[in-house]
Order: structure tokens, then sequence, then C-alpha cells
């Protein structure tokens, strides 16, 4: 980004949900760079993180605590007077969503509307608030109707889907002329990149099993089709959304923007690219193998995003293939694995 967009950061004060995740690091390892603030709740104080990893906890302000904690919430804003809020902290496993819903739907639904109160309490200082919500939220519509658009009703069926679709419409509420907060919210495809250290997700999975770390077992037959995009993308996009909002808060405030690259792949097929970067034929033989007829259960079959409005707001387009973006993940990754050998 240019020095103007660097001075724009600089001495903001910035508050970070989910911040020990993979896409919260990432986003603060670019902002502590340009010289703000950053401020970040803590659920856990788990040291197997991204930021930890990159040597960045302790250029942090870190705060214990639950996102549902609405006085807590509300001291952050107010105390720390922040200025733009990047709310990410989500219960993200799809998997879990099933098993246990009130969790996700607690951290996800409640997490949400406890923070944005707190906002609407406390809005002196606030400048803009960008709410992640996701591609899973519109439900499954076939892949007749892919891309994804952002004037879809949202249809979710499954918990994690419907928690993240409470969750984004929540985000719209507390921007409408009711609350007038500048919030923005965005609905992103599979995000992917260094630090993602959620071995659930297909990428690091497939990339930690192809390195000889463990064995991949798959859960599906590889037919479901997805959107990827490289996370330092995602966090540049972030980073012009906030300043755009706080700066003409009027043109962005209560829209919703799509990302993605627009270009879909089967799982199947991200699982031989990663095994033939890697050069591990013989394992990706067996995994192949082992999806033949496997089903895979509350998963929706197509999702990808179009990016046309996003461009057409912040002439956003993705830097990154799916190649380049794959190299540079496995290359950080080769790194990680290593450390405690």
């Amino acid at each position: 980004m240019s020095d103007a967009n660097n001075e724009y950061w600089s001495r903001k004060n910035v508050f970070i949900t989910g911040i020990n995740g993979f896409i919260g690091g990432n986003l603060a390892k670019s902002i502590i760079d340009k010289g703000a603030n950053v401020f970040g709740l803590l659920r856990n104080q788990r040291k197997d993180t991204f930021l930890y990893y990159e040597g960045l906890s302790n250029k942090i302000n870190f705060i214990n605590g639950e996102i549902t904690d609405l006085i807590l919430m509300k001291r952050i804003i107010s105390e720390e007077q922040i200025n733009v809020v990047f709310h990410l902290a989500a219960q993200v496993e799809i998997g879990v969503g099933i098993t246990n819903p009130f969790l996700t739907f607690e951290t996800n639904i409640k997490g949400t509307y406890t923070l944005a109160q707190a906002i609407a309490d406390c809005p002196q200082t606030i400048e803009s608030v960008i709410i992640a919500s996701t591609d899973k939220s519109y439900g499954s519509y076939g892949k007749e109707k892919m891309p994804y658009k952002e004037d879809y009703p949202l249809i979710p069926i499954y918990p994690y889907d419907v928690s993240k679709a409470c969750a984004d419409m929540i985000a719209r509420c507390y921007a409408s002329d009711i609350f007038n907060l500048p919030i923005v919210v965005t609905r992103f495809c599979n995000i992917y990149g260094p630090g993602q250290l959620n071995f659930s997700a297909l990428i690091p999975d497939a990339i930690r099993s192809a390195l000889g770390y463990t064995t991949f077992i798959p859960r599906g037959d590889g037919s479901q089709e997805r959107d990827f995009i490289f996370v330092d993308d995602v966090v540049k996009l972030y980073l012009s959304m906030a300043k755009a909002l706080s700066l003409n808060p009027s043109k962005y405030l209560g829209e919703v923007f799509n990302a993605g690259t627009n270009k879909v792949h089967t799982v199947k097929s991200v699982i031989e690219q990663i095994y033939d970067l890697i050069d591990n034929k013989l394992s990706l033989k067996k995994i192949t193998k082992d999806m033949v007829g496997k089903k895979t259960i509350g998963e929706i079959e197509c999702q990808y995003m179009d990016y046309e409005k996003v461009n057409k707001f912040f002439k956003w387009e993705p830097k990154h293939n799916f190649n380049e973006g794959l190299i540079k993940t496995i290359k950080w990754f080769e790194g990680y694995l290593k450390k405690d050998l």
C-alpha cells in the first residue's frame, strides 16, 4: 500500500476480535507494520498460533475475555478509544456446529450483537467496523446460481451457516438508520495461506499430510466445488474497506461485499495440486482411491464468489493465483512444522 495509506493507519487504535486466529493474525501483522496500536481479544492463552510464531505477541495489547461479555466489550471500546474494529471471532468448525450448535450460536450470534451493542453504547471514537460473514451464509443455491451475488436472500440450513447468516443480519441492522453505525459486512470465500493452523480445513490438512506429518483422511468424494482466496489479498481488502468507510461512511455504511476469485476448484483437484507441488504422488494415489463413494454430511456442494461489486467500490481484485498462493503457503508450513523437530 502507499505511504498515504500507511499514514492513515499510524497511531490508529484498532480492535481485532479473533486476533489469535489465522486471518486476525495476518491482519494484525499488516496493521502493526503500518504503525497502528492493536488490541486483541483472547479467549484462551494458546501460543501455538501465527502471532506467536511470527514474534508479534509483544507488539499487541491482549485482553482476555469472551466476545459475549457486554461490559468487557464496552470497556475496551471506550477506555482504549477504539477507532477501527475488525470482528473476526467465530466458531468456524462446520462439524462442531452440527455436534454443538448451542456453542456455535452463542459465539457467532450473541458475540456479534454483544459487540455491536457495545459500539452503539460507546460510539464516540469509532470510525469503521468490519464484520466478517461468509459465503456459507447464503446457503445452498445450486450450481446453476453460482457465483453468489450480494442480493441473494440468505437461506442457510446447517448450524454454522445459520449462525453466520444471523450475525450478518444483526450487523446490517446496527448499520441501519436506527443505529447508524459505520458497519460493512464481508462475505468471502474460503481463505487460505500462512498461519492457517485449523487443521480441519482442507488446505492446511492436505499440506501437513503431504509433507509426511499426518495421514490425510478424506471427508467426502472430493466432488464439492469451492473458491479459494489468498490471505494477503484479503488483508489488503480489509484495510481498504476500513479506511474508505471511515472517510466516507455515507457511501459504504451497511453495504455487503462478496470477495473471491470467481474460479472454482473441486476438493479433489485441490488435494491433487498440493500433493503434486510437494511431489508426494504415492500417498495421493491411496487418498484418491479412498475418496471413491465417500459421502459428506453438512456441507454445501458448490460455492464460489463474484467480486464485481467489491471491484467497483474499491478497485480490488485478487493478486495471487491459486498456484502462487499454494506455493507460498507450503513454504510457510515447511518452516512451521519443522519447529518442534
